[in-house]
Formats: structure tokens, C-alpha cells, sequence
């Protein structure tokens, strides 16, 4: 037994210190993919629309549960010109500071020498078996909303897919925080005091309706992978707050087709699935220039901002453009046996890690959920998003194809920190009511 311990000791630090060291020519081609040119299908152009009659014919830049949706002649998808989302350069420059310092420990979770930036600059191996693991880490690393944002409001619908009856409208302010890690931003490189060692928390509250007003939600996310994360819910109506159990988190977040873990493509730790890499792939993501699309004028702002529409089958789905991009297809499967999941398929944009992109399979195996997230480019979108390098969640369509349901959502993102002050991120804060 000991012989065979110590042989798996030696097989995994040798898993572990097979990988080249990272270089300057893997950092560029990890955050300038398009660099010599931008990924092209006979007869797929800008201007291209792929719709039930020709849907065969780019079935290849189509990942499955997009494939069925225009199949089904639920949804047409216009196709955009593909561009560079050029990445926050403070976040470039920590990677190129700290490239080849992250090392993956012995355990799914454990992470060595990580001090900032995407941790592993490589293109994943398919022969590397641990490769699924680092995209989840360069995942939760990811530039994502910056060092501090918000979204400011959120409208959230909920819809029937057959018939498009809208049944509810959620109005919310979202909150993000990175409390280490931090580069764009003062303080750098972490928001002292952090006793609990904190690495990013989510705090969320509900607006209207007036049965839900003032319901909130505090996520808080260790730095440690291998410590559960503190969500707490604050009920308006009870007027306290109640420490959510592990498994709340994969609940229906009030009566959505949403459950928390499914927050900004994934939000849960790397030590909750096992992941596996399934290749890399050019296919059409939801990517696009905010101001170049057909707004709804059915929400007012003091600013003027317009949001995105929907449209399609139950006006379950996002009115704008896809690009042609290049992808990794990563496999996530529960730890945990009584997960209601059977398994994540997540479509990760190689340049900028959003996973806009997500097939949920419930534990027989069959398609439960399809998710998108439309990302916009933030030098065409609100003016205090330019020159963030953070590419902006703007959009986002939810459809339970079991239940033939939908919830979709209408981002105004705000780059801007000043909107979420570190206190905003402690319990004691929600207590606070209005």
C-alpha cells in the first residue's frame, strides 16, 4: 500500500511539474487571440443570419444547445463582425508579473504561488489531465467585473417559452467586489481589513416587486478554494438574516430558472466539480457592441441608458449579434452526489475567460438548462465603462427547455467602484434594511 502511495505521490508531482513555464509568447496569445487574424467559416460573414434553414449548414460554430434552439426555429442568430475585447492592461501586466509563479497543489482546490493575473497563460493540453482544472482556476481569477462594480439596476422576467406570457419582473442592484487580487483600482493589491481573508463577495437587492422589496443576498468567497463559502439571505418580511445551507445554493433563486451557483456562468468554488477540458473550438458567442443595438425603450433611466431587447420563441432571447470566437469547452461534474446537476458544459472565451456559454444536463444526462450571457464590448456601452478593458455582462437569457420556461435579464453594468463600498459586503450591512 505504502509503495503504491508513494507512486502516486511521484505521478502527481510529476502531473505537476510536467508543464513548461509560461512565456511572454503564451501571455500574447492567451490575451490577443485574434492577433493574426480572426477565425472565418465558408459562408459565414457579418450580415450572416443563421436561422431553421441553413442552421445544418453552421452546425459546427454552433454549440449543442444552441444548435437545437435555432433547430427548433426558437431563435435566428445574427451574425457580427469579430473583434478584440482587449483586457484591462493592469490585469495583463499582474499576469506577466506573476506568469509561471501558480502552481496547482495535490488536491482539486489547492493552488500555490498565485499573487494576481490569469494563473496559467498556457493553451491547454489535451493530453495534460489536470488542464480542465487550470481553466477553472484562470476562471475564478478572471478580470470579470474588475476590482468593483455594479449593476445598477437588473431586470429580471420570467416567461413561458410557449407562449411568452410574462409572469414576473424583478428589479434588483447587484454589487461586486474583489477584496484581493485586486489591480485596476484603489486599494491595490487587497481591501484592508480582511481578517477572514475574503476573496470576492456579491451582494444583491431586490427593489421591486413590493412582496419581495428589500430581500437581499451576501455571498463572500475565500481566497482558501477549500473553505465553503458565507451566503447569507435577508427576508424583508422577517427582517433577519438567515445563513443559507450548502445546498440552497442549487435551489431556484426566488421561483427563477436560476440557481445561485449559476450566477455569471458559474458561480461556485473550483473544488466543488471536477473538471475536464474538451477542446478548443471557434463557434458564435454572444459578443457585441451595446450601442450598435436595437434598445427596448420600455425601461427609463435619468441617464438616458436603454437596455437590451429580447426576441424569439416566448421573447425568451437576446436581440443582438454573435461572434465567431475562439472557445475552450470545459466539463464541470459535481463533487457532491446529491447535486442536482449532472454536469456543466461551459463555453470559455479564450481571450477574456466569460463564460457566455453553458449547457446544464440534469443526472439522467438529457439538456436541462441553456444559458447565455451577451457580453459587450465597454468602449460601446455606458461611458464610464470605456477604457476598463472589462467586457460587460449586458445580457443574459436563462431557458429550461424541460419545463419549456425562461428567465431572462437586462443589465445596466457600471464599471465604477464608488458604487460598492467594501462595507456593502458584510452581513452587518444588510441588517441595515433601507
Amino acid at each position: 500500500m505504502k509503495l503504491r502511495t508513494l507512486a502516486i505521490s511521484i505521478a502527481t508531482v510529476g502531473t505537476l511539474g510536467s508543464a513548461q513555464a509560461a512565456t511572454e509568447a503564451d501571455l500574447q496569445n492567451s490575451f490577443n487571440p485574434y492577433k493574426s487574424g480572426v477565425p472565418s467559416v465558408p459562408g459565414l460573414q457579418p450580415g450572416t443570419v443563421v436561422n431553421k434553414s441553413n442552421v445544418e449548414q453552421f452546425k459546427e460554430v454552433l454549440d449543442p444547445g444552441m444548435y437545437m434552439t435555432v433547430k427548433n426555429g426558437w431563435y435566428d442568430i445574427k451574425v457580427g463582425k469579430t473583434t478584440s475585447f482587449d483586457v484591462d492592461k493592469f490585469y495583463v501586466e499582474a499576469s506577466r508579473k506573476n506568469m509561471g509563479k501558480t502552481k496547482l497543489g495535490p488536491k482539486n482546490g489547492d493552488l500555490t504561488g498565485f499573487a494576481g493575473g490569469r494563473p496559467f497563460l498556457e493553451e491547454p493540453d489535451a493530453k495534460d489531465a489536470r488542464a480542465g482544472e487550470k481553466l477553472a482556476w484562470n476562471y475564478k481569477y478572471g478580470i470579470n467585473w474588475g476590482d468593483g462594480a455594479a449593476i445598477y439596476p437588473f431586470y429580471w422576467k420570467f416567461r413561458n417559452l410557449q407562449t411568452g406570457q410574462l409572469e414576473r419582473t424583478i428589479k434588483y442592484n447587484f454589487h461586486f467586489l474583489n477584496f484581493k487580487h485586486r489591480v485596476q483600482h484603489s486599494p491595490t493589491p487587497e481591501v484592508t481589513p480582511n481578517p477572514s481573508d475574503f476573496f470576492r463577495a456579491i451582494y444583491v437587492k431586490v427593489l421591486e416587486p413590493q412582496d419581495l422589496k428589500d430581500t437581499q443576498l451576501l455571498i463572500q468567497r475565500y481566497d482558501d478554494d477549500q473553505k465553503l463559502d458565507e451566503a447569507n439571505l435577508y427576508l424583508g418580511f422577517q427582517r433577519r438574516v438567515r445563513r443559507l445551507a450548502t445546498g440552497q445554493t442549487t435551489d431556484s433563486f426566488l421561483g427563477s430558472d436560476l440557481m445561485i451557483e449559476d450566477f455569471e456562468g458559474y458561480n461556485g468554488r473550483v473544488s466543488d466539480m471536477n473538471w475536464s477540458f474538451k477542446g478548443t473550438k471557434n463557434i458564435l458567442m454572444p459578443f457585441y457592441n451595446h450601442t450598435e443595438m436595437k434598445l427596448t425603450d420600455e425601461f427609463k433611466e435619468a441617464d438616458g441608458f436603454k437596455f437590451i431587447n429580447f426576441t424569439g420563441q416566448g421573447q425568451c432571447f437576446p436581440d443582438i449579434t454573435w461572434q465567431l470566437r475562439k472557445v475552450y469547452v470545459l466539463e464541470a461534474k459535481p463533487v457532491n452526489p446529491s447535486h442536482p446537476i449532472g454536469k456543466r458544459v461551459m463555453h470559455v472565451d479564450a481571450q477574456t475567460f466569460a463564460v457566455s456559454r453553458t449547457l446544464v444536463y440534469d443526472r439522467k444526462n438529457e439538456l436541462w438548462k441553456s444559458w447565455t450571457i451577451g457580453k459587450s464590448h465597454p468602449d460601446f456601452h455606458h461611458p464610464i465603462n470605456k477604457g476598463t478593458g472589462v467586457a460587460i455582462d449586458d445580457s443574459f437569457s436563462m431557458v429550461d427547455v424541460q419545463s419549456q420556461h425562461c428567465t431572462t435579464g437586462q443589465f445596466k453594468g457600471l464599471v465604477d467602484p464608488k458604487l460598492t463600498p467594501p462595507e456593502m459586503m458584510r452581513v452587518q450591512f444588510m441588517r441595515g434594511g433601507n
